[in-house]
């Protein structure tokens, strides 16, 4: 075989290369090869290609593939694929055909595969866990993205609420293999050595990296030691999940090699890891702030009184993302004159902090109302200047509804409402008709001047007429804006207006909400049934 380049030239070039005749004898290896395939050329040159590097010899391997159609063929061809065990390694590699061979020419690109498939890993993880509200599900799919970027199999442990480790996902690229180790996700944890790898990496946030024999002799007889040496796992490595100060959790990686991983993929691994304990931990935080916030309103939020002459339905379902739970607000409570004032309010901002201002405006504005037996508007006027005057800091709006029965002819029941930058009231009359009360925004909203004028309205109502007050995560959506979601409560409405009052409030919010909801919704909807002792 001739080659195309003299020594000197071939001793200097930067990239590999390898020269074979048509029986796939080795030729030639320049220097810049040697360190690339681990071998010196002398040890090399003169052997069968397909001897020297078995891997290739299947049809499942792309070099080989790639290689036999380039000599059979006569064409110039290019390929990029891993290498197994002892080289493992990445290399990208242009064959060409040349009179009495081929000649190869090579790099390692190790380096940047890992780069790239430490990001899509990465990636695909963000993906996985942002996408969703059902964490739990997508936690469990981790192994399978981790698997076989970074190792064979894969188990992946959380720390439950009570401080207990929990194995809730694995793994492994074997179909047998992955059964076995879902069935040792199972039983392992009962099994485990105090100074057990995963026992170790959950305490002090250790990395370990163990051989399988080190990991098989600490296992104890019994169905997980079987397991484990049914796998054939030749090393593995327990990388903690860090939170926000602590430890959530912890990945286990298992190979078939007996040794250790790179250093370039024990720092993807690590990233993975650190990663994932972040998603966790934020979303530990987010559902401990859901749960305060959603627990301190529903302290607030009591039931309603039932008058005599009414039937009150109240709904609150909280928001299905954390950080959008707390400001919303109802009350139903009598004035010292008998009225049945209904409220329905909602707080700026999202958080245990609107929670808090909400109780703190709910109990102004209650208290208010009781002493002063005040109609609607100079309520809200003395809640508006209360927030000024106590420095509340805050913006809110609200619409008061107060139900009259003294002084009202037989059959009707007085209703005077105020709104301050709320949305508007739903009224369903007795034959099924719709009617809404008032501007969409009413007037200025509380906590901006408390010198504002509020305006006020009085309607009187048949028995039967149902009212209703909501607040906007009933019919607002990021998808659509607050006229198509009005139109749609309206549309439930007609249809479901002789339904029982709190069958109509649990169909209204199905239909609209459809699950939990994207914001706070809140519902207050009031029955009238006339004055007791009259003929309607």
């Amino acid at each position: 075989m001739t080659l195309p380049h003299s020594d000197s030239v071939l001793a200097s070039m930067p990239i590999g290369f390898m020269a074979v005749d048509a029986d796939w004898t080795i030729t030639h290896l320049n220097p810049a090869a040697e360190p690339m395939l681990l071998v010196a050329a002398e040890d090399l040159v003169g052997r069968n290609y397909w001897d020297a590097y078995p891997a290739n010899r299947g049809d499942d391997s792309e070099f080989g593939r790639t290689y036999r159609r380039a000599m059979a063929e006569r064409v110039r061809s290019t390929v990029e694929a891993f290498y197994p065990d002892p080289l493992n390694r990445w290399y990208q590699v242009e064959a060409v055909p040349i009179d009495g061979g081929l000649h190869f020419y090579f790099t390692d690109v190790t380096e940047r595969r890992v780069a790239q498939d430490r990001l899509a890993v990465l990636e695909s993880i963000g993906a996985e866990l942002g996408g969703t509200l059902d964490l739990d599900a997508a936690v469990a799919r981790i192994p399978r993205l981790v698997v076989p970027r970074l190792a064979e199999g894969c188990l992946l442990t959380v720390i439950d609420p009570d401080g207990r480790p929990r194995d809730v996902g694995s793994w492994h690229v074997d179909p047998e293999a992955r059964r076995l180790i879902e069935r040792y996700a199972e039983v392992r944890l009962a099994d485990l050595p105090a100074d057990a790898p995963l026992l170790r990496a959950l305490r002090g946030g250790e990395t370990v990296s163990f051989s399988g024999a080190q990991a098989l002799a600490s296992l104890p007889e019994g169905e997980a030691r079987e397991i484990f040496l049914g796998v054939g796992i030749g090393h593995a490595v327990t990388l903690p999940l860090q939170g926000h100060g602590r430890v959530v959790g912890a990945l286990t990686l298992l190979m078939s090699r007996p040794g250790p991983p790179s250093e370039a993929d024990l720092g993807t691994a690590h990233q993975v890891a650190d990663r994932i304990g972040l998603v966790l931990d934020n979303a530990r935080l987010f559902d401990e702030q859901r749960q305060l916030a959603e627990g301190l309103q529903r302290s607030l939020l009591t039931a309603p009184l039932q008058p005599d002459y009414a039937e009150i339905v109240v709904r609150y379902t909280p928001a299905a993302e954390a950080a959008r739970v707390g400001g919303d607000w109802y009350d139903a409570f009598v004035q010292p004159s008998g009225a049945t004032m209904l409220v329905i309010g909602d707080v700026a901002g999202h958080d245990t902090e609107a929670a808090a201002t909400m109780g703190q405006l709910r109990a102004l504005l209650r208290g208010i109302a009781t002493y002063s037996d005040g109609l609607p508007a100079a309520v809200l006027s003395g809640l508006d200047g209360a927030m000024s005057q106590l420095q509340v800091g805050t913006y809110a709006t609200a619409a008061v509804a107060r139900f009259e029965q003294a002084g009202v002819p037989d059959g009707l029941t007085r209703m005077r409402w105020s709104n301050a930058g709320h949305l508007p009231l739903l009224v369903i009359h007795p034959d099924g008709n719709l009617g809404e009360l008032g501007r969409w925004q009413g007037d200025l909203l509380l906590g901006v001047d408390p010198g504002a004028v509020r305006q006020e309205s009085v309607v009187d109502l048949a028995a039967g007429t149902t009212v209703l007050l909501f607040t906007d995560g009933l019919i607002e959506r990021r998808s659509s804006d607050l006229d198509a979601g009005m139109a749609a409560l309206r549309d439930a409405a007609l249809e479901l207006a002789d339904r029982p009052l709190d069958v109509l409030c649990d169909e209204i919010i199905e239909r609209l909400v459809s699950g939990r909801p994207e914001d706070d919704v809140a519902l207050v909807a009031i029955r009238l049934r006339g004055q007791p002792g009259r003929s309607d």
